[in-house]
Order: C-alpha cells, then sequence, then structure tokens
C-alpha cells in the first residue's frame, strides 16, 4: 500500500534547478534512501517532504492526503538533522517529550511516552542529563527518540551520522534500522555514503544533479547499475571503451580484446562505440575457474587493502583492477608475469552515458 508519494517534483531556486520531475512512492513501513553527492537534490527532495521547502510544481501526499502546501507544523513527520538539533537548556526526557508538550498532551501521557522511547534507545538512566553531557552517538539517539515520540507518520533522516566516528556510525545505523523495523515506520534516509543506504535500505533513490538516476533494491543498484553516473558511484567499477563486434552475439572488443556480454546490444550496430564496465570482484584467475570470457594479463600492481587485495592488470592496453579475499595461504603473482583473468558475461555490463 502506497503510503508516501511524490509525484512530479520540481524544485527551482532563481535560476537554478535543485530537483527536476522527481517521482517516487513508498509503502507503509519501507526504508528508501536518497543517495548521491553533495549538491544531488537529496536533501531539498527531504526538506519539501517535511514541509520545509515548497515544491515550484509537483504534489506530496501522505497516506491519501495532499501536504504539497501544508506546513511542517501542520504534518505529523519526524525529522532529525545532522546537527542533532537539541535544546541544550533541555534535559534528555525534556528534549524527547519536547513535540508531545507542544501538541498540548497530557503530563502522563508525555512521562509514559518519554520512557517508553528512553527505553527504546536504551538511554533510561540518562534521562536528566543535558546534551553537553552525552557523546554524539548519545545524542543523535535522543533526536531520533524525539522525532519518533510524535508517533509520526513518516520519519525523515537527513545524514544523521555523518558526524560521528566510523564504529560509532556502524553501531548506530544497525540500531536506527532496527527500531524502524520494529516499529515499521515509513522512513526516508538521506545520505552520501554508499555503505550506508546498501546495508539499511530496502530501496535506493541515486540522485545525481537533482535527477533520479535510478531507483532499486541495493542488490539492483550494485550489480545491475542503469547509467554510467550509478554504477561509477556505487561501489569500485573498471570502464573501458569498447566496440560492437557481433550485436546478436554479445561480442565486444576492447583494444582488440575479444569479451562477451550478457548485456542486450542486439539493437546496435557492428563497429558502434560504447563503454563496458566491471567490478573488480567479478574477476578471477582462471587457474582458478574458467568462465565466459578468458583474458591474457599482465600483473601491473598489487595493493593491500586489509580484507581485500586488489590486482591491477593489463588486458591489451587497459588497466582493470581485480579485488579478490586476502587470506594468510593466498598466493600472489609477480609483478610484470603473464597471467590469465576471467569473468562471466553477466559480469560485463554495457551502461547508458
Amino acid at each position: 500500500m502506497t503510503h508516501l508519494e511524490l509525484t512530479h517534483i520540481h524544485k527551482s531556486f532563481t535560476n537554478f534547478v535543485a530537483v527536476e520531475d522527481f517521482n517516487l512512492t513508498v509503502k507503509q513501513g519501507e526504508f528508501v534512501s536518497f543517495l548521491g553527492p553533495s549538491g544531488c537534490g537529496k536533501t531539498t527532495t527531504l526538506r519539501m517532504v517535511a514541509g520545509f521547502e515548497t515544491p515550484t510544481s509537483g504534489s506530496i501526499t501522505i497516506n491519501g492526503k495532499d501536504l504539497t502546501n501544508v506546513p511542517p507544523n501542520k504534518r505529523n513527520v519526524g525529522m532529525v538533522f545532522q546537527s542533532y538539533a537539541l535544546f541544550p537548556n533541555m534535559t534528555v526526557a525534556q528534549n524527547v517529550g519536547y513535540g508531545l508538550k507542544i501538541a498540548q498532551k497530557e503530563k502522563t501521557f508525555i512521562d509514559q511516552r518519554v520512557s517508553e522511547m528512553l527505553a527504546l534507545i536504551q538511554m533510561d538512566k540518562f534521562a536528566s542529563r543535558y546534551p553537553y553531557q552525552l557523546s554524539g552517538g548519545q545524542q543523535q539517539r535522543v533526536a531520533l527518540a524525539r522525532a519518533l515520540a510524535i508517533s509520526p507518520e513518516v520519519l525523515l533522516l537527513d545524514e544523521p551520522l555523518s558526524a560521528l566516528d566510523a564504529k560509532i556510525r556502524v553501531s548506530l545505523r544497525t540500531e536506527i534500522r532496527a527500531i524502524q523495523q520494529k516499529l515499521g515506520i515509513t522512513t526516508i534516509y538521506v545520505t552520501h555514503d554508499q555503505e550506508e543506504a546498501l546495508s539499511l535500505s530496502d530501496r535506493i533513490v541515486v540522485m545525481s544533479q537533482g535527477r533520479m538516476e535510478q531507483v532499486g533494491t541495493p542488490f539492483e543498484i550494485y550489480n545491475f547499475p542503469q547509467t554510467q553516473f550509478a554504477a561509477n558511484f556505487v561501489g569500485s567499477l573498471n570502464t573501458a571503451k569498447a566496440e560492437v563486434l557481433d550485436p546478436a552475439k554479445g561480442l565486444v572488443t576492447v583494444d582488440g580484446v575479444q569479451f562477451i556480454t550478457a548485456t542486450d546490444i542486439k539493437s546496435r550496430k557492428k563497429g558502434d562505440a560504447i563503454r563496458i564496465s566491471i567490478r573488480p570482484e567479478r574477476f578471477s584467475f582462471a587457474s582458478e575457474i574458467k568462465k565466459d570470457n578468458v583474458l591474457d594479463c599482465s600483473i601491473e600492481n598489487i595493493t593491500f587493502l586489509g580484507s581485500v587485495v586488489r590486482i591491477q592488470v593489463k588486458i591489451g592496453n587497459s588497466k582493470f583492477n581485480m579485488d579478490t579475499f586476502n587470506n594468510p595461504f593466498l598466493e600472489l603473482p609477480k609483478l610484470g608475469s603473464k597471467q590469465q583473468v576471467t569473468c562471466s558475461k553477466e559480469a560485463v555490463l554495457v551502461l547508458d552515458e
């Protein structure tokens, strides 16, 4: 069932187009991330859902109600900001209960709801503390509890973890997802961090220059990117200029080296210039197993990245990265040695520019 719907949303500031023809339907309880670089329009779109910005054109509905021109305080929406935005002169309990107090709820109800929220974020013992007495992660938990206390129809999170260090980010994003699933609340999450989006989301909206590049599950976005931008922005990627050799058989050439792709290129003509893309982890040495593409190469460079070893190989005149899991018994080839690598035809993607 559709819970949140954005239809033909367009937002302009003077001569600058921030969001262009944005269309999205979100189901009840779904977790959707807006993923893209700074300035791509993801936060502007979130602010329009919250009511802090008004669309130049288009409509926003929540649970069937048109809220396009409704002010923020008249929308039942919870917002968590990057900067926490806690009131420094209020205790944790007072911050969490602030929205309920503004809504003029009874004190007994507020106290009970605050207790529930503090238990949910595992901060019962911190009720009487002030924000300055908390860590960054604790402050963000309080901001999340405050947003949830009003029982919002939609929860909006604007890069809530970007100010935290790496380990706390991983821990807190797991908690956010667990709480979201427990409450079954429809959630929109803005981030520029691909790992966050991939690990948290039911679906991801990849954005660039105010436009939607691709919408799909994390699995679809990573394994089957539809555009060059989506492929490059999410994960590591090898790309190379290629030429169509036999459209019917899916054969292409890169510097005279033949590849076979599972991408349908029957609409192309022999000699057409295209660009192919291959994820580094889709390569392996041909000695391990042989797939559709078996390619002669030379070893150009080897880089240790902790759990992964990245091996740069030269195929024809083009250089490709190959990732393999590190282990104490891994036998690495010598630099400059001649080898064969292999990848499946499904690994060779032909992308729209």
